[in-house]
């Protein structure tokens, strides 16, 4: 069985402009149009049985609307093969009664996104979402390392989820982006083997980016260097970040080596559709030297004991 256990949907309404606001930002093509049927279809290409959508608050307010809206779909995107999570904001003054009313209604997980909260992961009221999610049984899943959209500030640092792990013990807690895209080295040397999952989402493999013409970015070791030793890199026009591809993601030995230095039963696959396309991307996973036992525990087996399925 293969779990997706980070992709994204939009309502009908508003998928098409979110998708091209947020490709605009990202400078990087979606691989679908952003709306639920297009990712059921996506997972059909792919081979992929459940999918897990993360929906992201962007204001405290959101927390009622989205998620009712997404408890009114829930039985109809299950059957679908798509498991949805609820969202939940750091500003969200009744947040222990919010995820209470959560958990009663069957929803399995929330979604925390620091970068686009402006909240820094180890913030005293990200770490209490972050425990009374867990004390309910939701697993918290969160954004961890750089934004791609969001150049400069790491609201998710791998210092910060280590202080969330010593102070809140969350029992729960997946990091996406193999626990911090773009932090991948204390990733390993720091974080690897602590008792929290990570999420192989926008981690493996090519991702498309285009300028903002359209055209291929050209390849700036030079920018990079210049942004990067920036004192205040967010003043940087976004489609002024010609990275090659093969910078945003882990070669796939080191990819291989993080997932066994963490330990492969605490590794759960996903993809960041439609930022990432999901056939490739299994198709990617699956070529990787793991032995059979790896894979089918990365692919699905795991996301089963963590979900409860």
């Amino acid at each position: 069985m293969i779990i997706d256990f980070h992709t994204h949907f939009f309502p009908d309404r508003i998928a098409r402009k979110t998708i091209d606001v947020l490709s605009d930002v990202s400078q990087i093509d979606p691989c679908t149009d952003g709306t639920a049927r297009a990712l059921s279809q996506s997972m059909e290409r792919a081979g992929v049985d459940l999918s897990v959508n993360l929906p992201v608050l962007t204001r405290p307010e959101q927390a009622e609307r989205v998620n009712d809206s997404l408890q009114e779909e829930m039985d109809d995107l299950r059957s679908n093969g798509i498991l949805t999570f609820a969202g939940m904001h750091p500003g969200y003054a009744d947040y222990r009664q919010k995820l209470r009313s959560l958990a009663h209604a069957g929803f399995k997980g929330i979604k925390l996104h620091p970068a686009y909260q402006r909240t820094d992961l180890d913030d005293p009221a990200m770490m209490k979402i972050i425990d009374a999610a867990c004390e309910c049984g939701l697993t918290v899943l969160v954004h961890a390392g750089l934004d791609i959209g969001i150049p400069g500030h790491n609201y998710a640092d791998v210092p910060m989820i280590l202080r969330v792990l010593d102070e809140v013990r969350p029992d729960r807690l997946v990091l996406a982006h193999m626990g911090g895209w773009k932090d991948w080295e204390r990733v390993e040397s720091d974080l690897a083997g602590a008792n929290v999952w990570l999420d192989t989402a926008f981690s493996l493999g090519r991702i498309g980016r285009t300028s903002q013409n359209g055209s291929s970015c050209p390849q700036s070791t030079d920018l990079w260097q210049r942004y990067e030793a920036t004192e205040d890199p967010s003043g940087f026009e976004h489609g002024m970040l010609p990275t090659p591809a093969d910078w945003y993601n882990l070669p796939q030995d080191s990819f291989v080596s993080l997932c066994r230095r963490h330990g492969t039963d605490k590794i759960l696959f996903g993809t960041d559709c439609p930022w990432a396309d999901q056939k490739q991307y299994v198709d990617a996973f699956c070529s990787l030297a793991l032995t059979q036992e790896e894979q089918t525990a990365i692919l699905g087996g795991n996301a089963m004991k963590l979900l409860g399925l």
